[in-house]
């Protein structure tokens, strides 16, 4: 089981989580290509371990088991997944939709 970023990360961004993991499973971090223009940060799960340090640190409330994830953020376990499957690009037009779904 991998853990997902959700709804409160966008717009918000807060790196508190790629700073504990021991694994370095969350991107961009600062510094990393795209780190500037994404709207959220993105957990590898290919490459996540379980660990659950990032849901401690995360002020928003925005990171959580992927068995926790309501219901109406459902789609996130799958931005998460296209985001390092398919790049970058695929993975933020899936958080555009989502938005533009909720407006």
């Amino acid at each position: 089981m991998a853990y997902v970023i959700t709804e409160p990360c966008i717009g918000t961004k807060d790196t508190s989580c790629a700073d504990v993991c021991p694994v370095d499973c969350i991107h961009p971090a600062p510094g990393e290509e795209h780190a500037d223009e994404s709207t959220m940060l993105y957990i590898d799960p290919s490459e996540c371990i379980d660990c659950d340090a990032c849901v401690e640190a995360c002020p928003v409330d925005a990171t959580m088991a992927e068995d926790d994830v309501p219901a109406q953020w459902e789609v996130f376990k799958e931005i998460n997944r296209v985001y390092f499957e398919q790049g970058h690009e695929a993975g933020e037009q899936m958080v555009k939709e989502y938005l533009a779904a909720k407006a």
